[in-house]
């Protein structure tokens, strides 16, 4: 049973032990709880869990409100940073409110995946002279990122219920999911890098701007920039670090592999918009085209 539905419901205290004068005095739950246990409840919610909880009732506000769960919070998705530099910065520039520093310091969510759905037209086969078919292509891009600097993406024309179910490193080869490495600035840019393995290996770097349609939400991920550009074997071969790490001061239009040109893509960028993994199998991006032939992320 979730938080905010236990608001309202009346629960028969227990009475003492072994007392047989006891009239049990029937109270909402909230009344019963003493607020230590309250807060004990409270530890253990998401911080949108709480952010829900906050809007129950006036106790619960307050309740949701304690730095100490917001501290949690921050050091935990933030931990690659080290707590000392999470205090400094709190302190810093946030007037010592880890949750200001929450709401207000750009973070990528883990607790979903991150799809941009795109949709181009195709031309068919003309036919007997007088008809010329076209076809909406629909297929989608998938993140799903982890706070040790990995990520996971797929293109795939599966929807989202279906893709959601192969997102993770257990993946087979036929589920076609790659693994790469990302770094977030504390402006909200994202760099990405990932290698596509084959006969000729293919370098995708990924420029973002991570967004929020409302403060904190961090639910938009608007693409910049995707470029392919091919890599010398011999040069992974001794390379032991990450592959963001590989490309850095690499130019747009540089390639380590003469057969493998850089290239800058001009399609299928359309921001990605995140998708929590309780609302995958109800999303609207699971539409068909001849439902939703177009969807503007906002």
């Amino acid at each position: 049973m979730a938080s905010s539905e236990l608001y309202g419901i009346r629960v028969q205290p227990v009475p003492p032990f072994s007392s047989l004068s006891y009239k049990p005095d029937p109270a909402l739950i909230h009344h019963c709880l003493p607020d230590e246990l309250m807060l004990e409840i409270f530890t253990r919610m998401s911080p949108y869990t709480l952010g829900r909880a906050a809007c129950v009732c006036r106790k619960w506000k307050y309740t949701a409100r304690n730095p100490t769960l917001w501290r949690a919070a921050c050091l935990k998705t933030w931990q690659r940073s080290g707590m000392e530099a999470n205090y400094m910065m709190v302190r810093s520039l946030y007037d010592s409110s880890w949750r200001r520093m929450w709401l207000q310091r750009p973070r990528i969510r883990i607790d979903g995946l991150y799809v941009s759905r795109n949709t181009y037209i195709h031309t068919g086969v003309t036919e007997w002279q007088f008809k010329k078919t076209v076809n909406v292509v629909c297929y989608y891009r998938y993140l799903r990122f982890f706070p040790s600097g990995k990520f996971l993406y797929k293109i795939s024309p599966d929807k989202v219920k279906d893709a959601v179910k192969c997102m993770h490193f257990r993946a087979s080869k036929a589920d076609c999911v790659f693994k790469g490495d990302y770094v977030l600035s504390e402006d909200g840019q994202i760099e990405m890098a990932l290698l596509y393995p084959g006969h000729r290996y293919t370098l995708v770097r990924m420029h973002l701007r991570l967004r929020g349609t409302t403060v904190g939400a961090n639910n938009r991920l608007d693409v910049l920039k995707i470029l392919t550009t091919g890599v010398n074997a011999t040069e992974l071969q001794n390379w032991k670090g990450s592959i963001l790490e590989l490309v850095e001061g690499w130019e747009e239009d540089e390639t380590h592999d003469p057969d493998v040109p850089a290239v800058s893509h001009s399609r299928g960028l359309s921001p990605f918009v995140f998708v929590p993994f309780e609302e995958a199998d109800t999303s609207v991006l699971n539409l068909p085209v001849e439902k939703m032939d177009y969807y503007v992320p906002g």
